[in-house]
């Protein structure tokens, strides 16, 4: 099983260079970085807050670090145009070496799309969006030229040059809905969702019928989740925690029980564990403590 990490987008760079370089030497194999352009409110309403843009970043760490994958965790549709994304995606494939991975979504935060007047459209013109951008996506990557003619889209003899170094570069979809699956299915190669081992199983379960209805041997998706996680080392202290914590997408427990929590990820066809250190500490410090405690302890027992 693989594990990679998911700095918050508010660290500075400096710090997730180091966060990088870290886990680089401690035998992590990947780090993902969320795209979006400011935090998130319950209400809709715009947030102030620093928010490191993430091509740019993930374009830096490529350069800075020679071994794990890179990945966006993920870009949305909504926001960016497809030739543009394909060839952010085919650059930093570039730069790397042929490590990066394009995560993408269809879009969901209201607050940056509100704020700077893009549609978020309603769900289904949404997934339908997705669905044509992913194609084109898909296509600039591996096809000399691109012609396409949609709803959202029309694309004229397109070129997308340099290629990446990767044939085909990996595509990511982050989404446990039907239509969602059923694109990724059809175009990528992974795929994300956040959630607790029970709740991943059920959408595990709706990606396999996804790829079923496209003909897709479903062990051919890498499949990859995240949770929130927090170490306690009193097991009494447990359950108190638990009624505290986002529901359905945190794992609590010690060390112990935080391995026993991967090990049933593993059981459900789970390829890559994704640690977000939003919850490991508040200081650089402190998060670096965590990481490394969470490999030591916890990781080391899934690793080859």
């Amino acid at each position: 099983m693989k594990f990679s990490l998911w700095p918050n987008m508010n660290r500075p760079f400096s710090e997730v260079v180091e966060l990088a370089q870290m886990i680089e030497h401690d035998g992590w194999d990947g780090l993902w970085y969320a795209d979006h352009y400011m935090p998130d409110t319950a209400g809709g309403e715009p947030a102030s807050g620093d928010v490191l843009e993430c091509f740019s970043v993930l374009a830096g760490l490529a350069a800075s670090v020679p071994r794990i994958r890179l990945g966006s965790l993920v870009a949305p549709t909504t926001i960016h145009h497809p030739a543009l994304l394909a060839n952010q995606a085919a650059t930093i494939d570039q730069i790397s070496g042929g490590r990066f991975v394009l995560g993408l979504g269809a879009g969901w935060q209201v607050n940056e799309h509100r704020a700077y007047g893009i549609d978020l459209m309603e769900p289904k013109d949404r997934v339908t969006r997705f669905g044509e951008a992913i194609e084109i996506i898909s296509r600039l990557l591996s096809e000399p030229r691109v012609n396409f003619t949609g709803k959202h889209f029309t694309i004229t003899d397109a070129p997308c040059e340099p290629k990446p170094v990767q044939q085909p570069l990996p595509l990511l979809v982050g989404s446990g809905s039907p239509r969602m699956l059923r694109f990724t299915a059809r175009f990528a190669q992974e795929w994300n969702r956040w959630g607790t081992p029970t709740i991943t199983r059920e959408v595990v379960e709706r990606l396999h019928t996804a790829c079923e209805k496209e003909s897709r041997d479903p062990a051919t998706v890498h499949k990859t989740t995240q949770a929130l996680v927090y170490i306690v080392d009193d097991a009494n202290a447990v359950e108190k925690l638990q009624a505290k914590v986002p529901e359905g997408r945190s794992l609590v427990g010690t060390t112990e029980q935080l391995t026993e929590m991967i090990a049933e990820y593993q059981k459900i066809g789970i390829d890559e564990f994704c640690l977000p250190d939003f919850t490991l500490g508040k200081t650089p410090a402190e998060r670096k403590e965590t990481i490394q405690r969470f490999s030591t302890e916890v990781a080391s027992h899934f690793r080859n």
